[in-house]
């Protein structure tokens, strides 16, 4: 049996740490289980890696593209223009060399145009990969608005990319719909679905007393929290403006959020206007291995995503994290978090943008305690059977097939 070659192409990878870099590993992991060999090539936007060319970090290997002399000119696109150069150059040396079956193309379109153009001169088909769109993310990090020019035509170049690509594979529904929305055919896109290592999350530990008091938060009536980065999108100030609504029915009750980001300064200039700063913990970034610890601490989860389009289209992972640990959770109803939970039974679902409707929910969450071991349960078995990244990942199969034009064999595990 002769093992399909795949060559990706990412943004960045290890030994950065992100949801696109979990994302990554555990689809490679996976890919190799079904006797795949996988390469990998990072984008001049990985950073750390210094002038090395090659790098091996925790047995994986990474081929790097170096970054690009500074433009002279400020011209808008220059920039982004260089880096393409830069990785195209460096995507075909390392398609020479390999010569994989197939390019692989992960979002953002900075990637999947130098693969087409390199595919198209190699002769070897390339899929893409959308985790997210180009023109969603520049406006959700400020650099440009919607509608604008520069929006318009980042939309325009990811739509290109998504015609000429051999196959498009995408992360949930909501992104699905877009791109067949663009005037792609409903047979070209897979949708790879997040999911979770089951067996890596425990769940549900027993409150570690110890660092409960060295929080302040011994004795508390409940603890509503968040554990994740703190951007304006994810709603945490809709969670501070429903906590003196909480406070008046529980007035024992504390929030617990844990992490860091852009908002975390806003964050606390709004809990001290609303005079519930000593009912709120900022516990400021805790390293991976600790983070079990504060999740044991929390009675109630809380995803208060504002409604804009990128929360719309994309799915989260926390969520499905929380499930795969029993947690209980609440999560306003943008299309993200519908995909993922079910109202009422593995989660609660509340109106977005609402802080009465999100107090509401926890409030009932708390008062039912009687329901907390099916809604555990449920939301277990929910991950178990439909988000397991082996279950994501032989979705793959038939779509490479089809591009390749002809079988694609994988691996048979045996007992014994």
């Amino acid at each position: 049996m002769t093992s399909l070659r795949v060559l990706h192409v990412l943004d960045h990878s290890l030994p950065l740490h992100s949801g696109y870099t979990f994302r990554t590993l555990s689809l490679l992991r996976e890919q190799r289980r079904l006797g795949w060999t996988t390469f990998h090539l990072t984008s001049p936007k990985h950073t750390g890696s210094g002038a090395l060319a090659e790098e091996t970090i925790d047995g994986w290997q990474f081929f790097r593209t170096l970054v690009p002399a500074a433009p002279r000119h400020t011209l808008p696109g220059l920039g982004e223009l260089a880096l393409m150069r830069q990785l195209e150059h460096r995507l075909a040396e390392v398609a020479q060399q390999l010569r994989p079956d197939v390019l692989h193309a992960h979002s953002p379109v900075l990637n999947a145009l130098p693969a087409l153009r390199v595919g198209r001169r190699l002769g070897i088909p390339v899929v893409y990969e959308v985790r997210a769109f180009w023109e969603d993310a520049a406006v959700d990090h400020g650099t440009t608005t919607e509608g604008s020019l520069r929006y318009r035509l980042t939309r325009w170049l990811e739509t290109r990319a998504l015609r000429r690509a051999s196959h498009v594979f995408t992360i949930c529904e909501g992104l699905r719909g877009d791109i067949v929305g663009r005037g792609i055919a409903p047979g070209k896109v897979t949708v790879i679905p997040n999911a979770v290592d089951v067996d890596t999350f425990s769940q549900g530990g027993t409150p570690d007393a110890a660092l409960a008091a060295q929080l302040g938060l011994a004795g508390c009536s409940a603890i509503v929290g968040f554990i994740g980065s703190f951007y304006a999108y994810e709603g945490l100030d809709l969670l501070l403006d429903a906590l003196p609504l909480l406070l008046r029915q529980q007035p024992g009750l504390r929030l617990l959020l844990v992490g860091g980001g852009p908002q975390e300064a806003a964050l606390k200039a709004q809990a001290a206007r609303l005079g519930v700063a000593g009912q709120v913990v900022f516990t400021g970034r805790v390293p991976h291995a600790k983070v079990q610890r504060y999740y044991d601490l929390i009675d109630v989860l809380a995803y208060p995503r504002h409604s804009m389009r990128l929360t719309e289209l994309v799915t989260p992972l926390k969520p499905l994290e929380a499930m795969a640990q029993g947690r209980l959770l609440v999560a306003s109803d943008v299309g993200g978090h519908r995909e993922l939970i079910r109202h009422g039974e593995t989660g609660l679902l509340f109106k977005a943008g609402s802080a009465p409707a999100l107090a509401e929910a926890i409030v009932q969450l708390l008062a039912q305690r009687e329901r907390w071991p099916q809604l555990r349960r449920a939301g277990r078995h929910f991950v178990e059977t439909e988000r397991t990244w082996a279950a994501s990942t032989a979705r793959y199969q038939a779509a490479y097939a089809k591009v390749l034009g002809r079988p694609v064999d994988v691996a048979v595990e045996r007992d014994g």
